[in-house]
C-alpha cells in the first residue's frame, strides 16, 4: 500500500489541520449562527484544502490509499466505539431528588472518575453528564462543574485500564499486559484525582456561598431506568476485551491494500448491533425525558473526520521521526547517550495530544520509545507510563483532545449552560492543569 511520506513534507502540509482547529475555536464566537448550519461544510472545505493539494502533489492513489485507511482502521472504530456507548448510555436515565450541592457534586466526579476506566471515558461522561445538569439545573453558575468534569470523567478517570481511553487500548493491542496500565498509572491518577477534587469542592463551595443557596437535610432519593443497557454496556466492554485478546491472525481485504483484523470487523459490528439493540428496547419517554438527541454525535462525526483528515500530514511528519520537519521536536525526547528524557516525552505526547488525536499520538511515542512492550513495561516502564499519563491526562487541555469533551459541551449548551469558549476552556485547563501536571512531573517523571 502506497503512504505518504513524511521526509517529503513541510510544515506548511499542516495548515489545512490549523485552520480546522482555528475555526474550531473561533466562529463558533464570531459568527455562532454560521457556524452552527455550517460546521460540516467548514470541516469539508479544510479537507479539501488538504486532499486536492495532496493528490495533485502525489498522485490520487496514494492520497485515497491514506485516506482510506485512516477512515478503517482509525476513524471508524473511534466512532463506531463513542456512538455505541452514546446511545447505550443515553438509554439509562437516571432520576431523583439530587440538589447540585458541593458534596454532592463532588461524590458524582469522583464516581465517574472511577467509573471512566471500566466504562470508557465516553460511556462514563454520557452517563453522567445528564443528571448532573439536573442537579445543578437551579444554580446560576454552574459551568465551572462541567469543566471539572470534562477534566476527570472525560479524561483523567480513564487512566487505569485499556477500556478507559483509545490510547491505552492500542497499547494493549501492541501487546501492553491489561493490568500493567493499573499498576503504572494508579499513583499519578490517584495524586491528580486528590487535588483536583479538593480544588473543585473548594471552588463550589464558593460558588454555593455566593448565591446564598441551601439544601433541605431531606435523604435523597435515586432512581434508574432502562437498567437493560446496562447489559449493553457490559456488551460493549466485554466485546473491546475480547477484540484484544482473541487475535485468530485473520486479516480482511477491505480494498486499497488496506486489510482490518477479523476480530477488529467483529468487534464494531457487536459494537453497532448493541447500539441498535439499545435503541430499540428502550422507552421512548427514557430518552425524551434525558433529553436525548443525535446533535452531539453528529457534530462530533463530522468535526472529527475532518480531523482524521486533515492530521494526516501531521502525523506523516511526526512518524518520519528524525528526517521529518519536527525532528527538532522529537530530539528533546533523548538525552545524547540515547536514554529516554521520561519529563520530556510526557510534555511532548500530552501537549500534542491536546490537539491531535490522542491514540495515534500515543503509537508514535510508543513507537518511538522502541515500539517493544516487554522493554517498555520493563526497564523503560516509567519511560510508558509518562507517554500513558500525557496521553490520557493532557486531553483534558482542549475542548478536541479528546472526543467527550467536546460531546459534553454540546450536551451541556443544548441543555442551556454557557459553557467557556475554546480559549475560555484552555484559559481553564491552563490555570489549573498545568501546575498539575508539572507537579506530577516532579513526582513522578523528573
Amino acid at each position: 500500500m502506497p503512504h505518504l511520506d513524511g521526509t517529503a513534507l513541510g510544515l506548511a502540509w499542516t495548515l489545512p489541520f490549523a485552520g480546522l482547529l482555528l475555526s474550531i475555536a473561533l466562529l463558533p464566537l464570531v459568527a455562532p449562527r454560521f457556524w452552527e448550519h455550517r460546521f460540516g461544510r467548514v470541516a469539508g472545505l479544510w479537507a479539501a484544502a488538504f486532499l486536492v493539494p495532496c493528490a495533485l502533489r502525489f498522485g490520487a492513489g496514494v492520497t485515497a490509499a491514506e485516506v482510506w485507511h485512516t477512515a478503517v482502521l482509525e476513524y471508524l472504530p473511534f466512532i463506531i466505539l463513542v456512538f455505541a456507548l452514546f446511545v447505550v448510555a443515553g438509554g439509562i436515565r437516571i432520576t431523583g431528588d439530587l440538589v447540585g450541592t458541593p458534596g454532592t457534586n463532588t461524590a458524582i466526579l469522583g464516581l465517574g472518575s472511577l467509573a471512566a476506566s471500566l466504562l470508557g471515558t465516553t460511556g462514563a461522561a454520557m452517563l453522567l453528564i445528564r443528571p448532573l445538569i439536573r442537579a445543578n439545573a437551579g444554580r446560576a453558575r454552574n459551568a465551572h462543574v462541567f469543566v471539572f468534569f470534562i477534566f476527570l470523567v472525560a479524561n483523567i478517570g480513564g487512566s487505569l485500564t485499556p477500556l478507559g481511553d483509545p490510547p491505552l487500548f492500542l497499547g494493549f493491542l501492541r501487546g501492553v499486559d491489561f493490568l500493567w496500565t493499573a499498576r503504572a498509572l494508579a499513583a499519578p491518577m490517584a495524586l491528580a484525582l486528590a487535588l483536583l477534587l479538593a480544588l473543585f469542592y473548594a471552588i463550589d463551595r464558593w460558588h454555593w456561598r455566593l448565591e446564598a443557596l441551601s439544601a433541605t437535610g431531606a435523604p435523597r432519593r435515586i432512581r434508574i431506568e432502562g437498567l437493560q443497557n446496562g447489559l449493553y454496556l457490559a456488551g460493549i466492554v466485554a466485546a473491546v476485551l475480547v477484540s484484544g485478546l482473541w487475535r485468530p491472525g485473520i486479516a480482511v481485504p477491505v480494498g486499497l491494500g488496506v486489510t482490518v483484523p477479523l476480530q477488529s470487523l467483529l468487534r464494531d459490528a457487536v459494537l453497532l448491533g448493541l447500539g441498535l439493540a439499545s435503541y430499540r428496547t428502550t422507552a421512548p419517554g427514557i430518552r425524551l425525558e434525558n433529553a436525548f438527541t443525535w446533535a452531539p454525535i453528529r457534530e462530533v462525526a463530522i468535526l472529527f473526520a475532518g480531523i482524521f483528515v486533515t492530521i494526516v500530514p501531521a502525523l506523516a511528519i511526526l512518524r518520519a521521526g528524525h528526517a521529518g520537519a519536527l525532528s527538532g521536536l522529537l530530539a528533546l525526547v533523548t538525552r545524547p547517550d540515547g536514554a529516554p528524557i521520561d519529563a520530556a516525552y510526557f510534555w511532548l505526547t500530552g501537549l500534542l495530544s491536546s490537539v491531535l488525536d490522542n491514540a495515534p499520538t500515543y503509537l508514535i511515542f510508543f513507537d518511538l520509545a522502541g515500539g517493544d512492550p516487554a522493554t517498555l513495561m520493563g526497564p523503560l516502564a516509567r519511560t510508558l507510563t509518562a507517554i500513558s499519563a500525557g496521553a490520557v491526562f493532557m486531553g483534558a487541555n482542549s475542548y478536541i483532545g479528546n472526543a467527550p469533551n467536546f460531546m459534553v459541551k454540546a450536551i451541556c449548551e443544548e441543555a442551556g449552560i454557557r459553557m467557556p469558549s475554546f480559549f475560555g476552556y484552555m484559559l481553564w485547563s491552563g490555570c489549573i492543569l498545568l501546575p498539575l501536571f508539572g507537579l506530577l512531573t516532579l513526582v513522578f517523571f523528573a
